[in-house]
């Protein structure tokens, strides 16, 4: 049964290209491109059949011999900006990029609110600071 089981994995693994560098350009591209189906795991990752056929298309356009960049593009346009982990700082999303700080400089800003609104402690009188 375990022979059964390496052979489907290996039928199902990619074909390495023949250059490292252009494979390890095709592993790290697809850490990058997330699964549209899952939506929160990379196409490396993913088990989706859709995740299995946008691998292939990252694959293919690296031995065509696209960009990093244009290999982003392509699925950006197919896709939206939702697909890429790391989208483009633009009029579209700055917003997205945007809302850590925000949310950071709220939360800053509640915390000094609180802080200033909390009765401040009334000075003991000489007898109480004896005890």
């Amino acid at each position: 049964m375990n022979a059964l089981a390496m052979l489907i994995a290996a039928a199902a693994a990619p074909v390495a290209l023949g250059d490292p560098a252009e494979d390890a350009r095709v592993r790290a591209l697809e850490m990058e491109i997330r699964c549209v189906q899952c939506e929160n795991e990379p196409i490396a990752q993913s088990t989706a059949e859709i995740a299995g056929d946008m691998r292939v298309l990252v694959r293919e356009r690296v031995e065509a011999g696209d960009s990093d960049e244009e290999i982003r593009s392509f699925f950006r346009d197919r896709y939206g900006d939702f697909v890429l982990f790391r989208p483009p700082f633009d009029a579209r999303t700055w917003l997205l990029w945007a809302a850590p700080i925000l949310l950071i400089l709220a939360g800053l800003g509640a915390i000094a609110a609180m802080l200033r609104k909390r009765p401040s402690a009334e000075p003991l009188e000489p007898e109480d600071a004896e005890r």
